[in-house]
């Protein structure tokens, strides 16, 4: 079967693998000149499917508006005259119910624990190194975090997700650095199952197990549209230095995060997407014993902090607002406050290398996958931030869709069909 895969990040190359395991003959379209270079490339890395949770939860429109004016935030929002960002805020807003809130949790979570499930197979075939780091620490400012992390700790419980609830003196028998932190913490919560690593180094070493296998590989090239005939995808339009071509397919898979909704919108599949970039900056580690060994969580200002080697990566930050990949300085303060505050002598801030990346979110959190309601044309979309945490579930899920298998869990919640017509 000839399959097309859209998109160069770590979802469209995790269903490039799992196309090409199912004896698919698997071409992936990326516009960069490599993969992981856009939404994949400088991510906080957490896989941490207890933690996996909806932007959309009970108070966050208040939390929303607490920070609206503060100058370290974890949320920014600049209002525009899109139609797209107040119909997906319209959206997000009605997600924000505690039911909702837990019923989209859940419904991310399967997809994440699976995921996680089959990275490590994955890795029991290839192993090689990514910076992974094992276990997950969440770190609370103030009893008011604390308040607001029980519903998903509510979901912990009933779930029976390893978790343990620490205090300050235990964060750091778990986190020994944290006994130079600018003040202790009020408190923490610790998945031992939880792991970190490098996306995007993972990605390159992905793609580079697909090429020995088979698969093709066409960088800087664009895909212009979708080619068409009555209600069936029969292949896509791409642009080159070779110049315009079409490419016939059985199959072709979207996973072009953000793109994905300009791309499908002439076909009539409306998906509900909105970019909520999130920045980074990563600092080599100068100071080993006052370092963090592993990931760890700053609940309050929503930012990671993860160890990849001798690097340190900092991720966070929530901006509703324009399209365009701008670094805003307000953002980036953010990310070094968190540093100074948990690990003030572990870096040299001068050294900072700063990313800024486009989440292809939905209003309720969970991906999309599966069929788009177009013959011959599958969904890899939809991610978020836990695009990572979820890659090679996805990828696995829609491989065994197209390859007419039964998936190994239940995709309730998970497709298109949720939002209706």
């Amino acid at each position: 079967m000839q399959t097309i895969v859209l998109g160069g990040g770590v979802i469209g190359v995790a269903t490039a693998f799992y196309l090409c395991q199912q004896g698919c003959d698997v071409t992936l379209i990326e516009r960069e000149p490599d993969v992981a270079l856009s939404t994949s490339f400088g991510n906080a890395g957490v896989i941490a499917p207890g933690y996996v949770t909806p932007w959309a939860a009970p108070g966050m429109p208040t939390k929303i508006l607490k920070y609206l004016f503060k100058p370290a935030s974890p949320l920014i929002f600049r209002p525009t005259l899109d139609p797209a960002q107040w119909r997906w805020i319209a959206r997000w807003l009605r997600e924000c119910e505690l039911e909702r809130f837990r019923v989209n949790k859940q419904r991310m979570q399967r997809i994440a624990y699976y995921s996680r499930a089959c990275l490590h197979e994955f890795r029991g075939h290839h192993p090689f190194d990514y910076g992974r780091s094992q276990g997950y620490l969440q770190l609370f400012r103030s009893a008011y975090d604390v308040e607001l992390a029980q519903p998903a700790l509510a979901v912990l419980r009933d779930a029976g997700i390893a978790h343990r609830e620490v205090s300050a003196a235990q964060c750091a028998v778990i986190e020994p650095g944290l006994r130079w932190a600018a003040q202790p913490p009020f408190s923490g919560l610790y998945l031992p199952d939880d792991e970190a690593g490098d996306c995007a180094r993972f990605t390159r070493e992905l793609r580079a197990i697909c090429e020995r296998n088979g698969v093709r590989f066409r960088f800087d090239t664009r895909v212009t549209s979708l080619d068409v005939e009555g209600a069936t995808v029969r292949g896509v339009r791409i642009r080159s230095e070779r110049g315009d071509e079409t490419l016939r397919a059985d199959a072709v898979v979207v996973a072009l995060g953000v793109d994905s909704a300009a791309l499908l919108a002439p076909l009539g599949v409306k998906v509900p997407l909105y970019p909520v970039k999130g920045y980074s900056a990563t600092l080599p580690v100068i100071d080993e014993e006052k370092a963090p060994r592993a990931a760890l969580m700053d609940e309050s200002l929503k930012t990671a902090i993860t160890r990849f080697g001798n690097n340190l990566r900092i991720a966070g930050t929530a901006e509703l607002g324009n399209r365009e990949t701008t670094l805003r300085e307000q953002a980036l303060q953010t990310l070094l406050k968190v540093l100074r505050d948990w690990f003030p002598h572990a870096t040299n801030p001068d050294s900072a290398h700063f990313w800024v990346g486009r989440r292809p979110m939905t209003p309720d959190g969970a991906p999309l996958l599966g069929p788009s309601g177009i013959e011959n044309l599958w969904l890899n979309l939809g991610h978020g931030s836990t695009g990572w945490a979820m890659s090679m579930g996805s990828g696995r899920v829609v491989a065994d869709l197209i390859a007419q298998r039964q998936p190994e869990i239940d995709l309730d919640g998970l497709t298109l069909a949720r939002y209706g017509k």
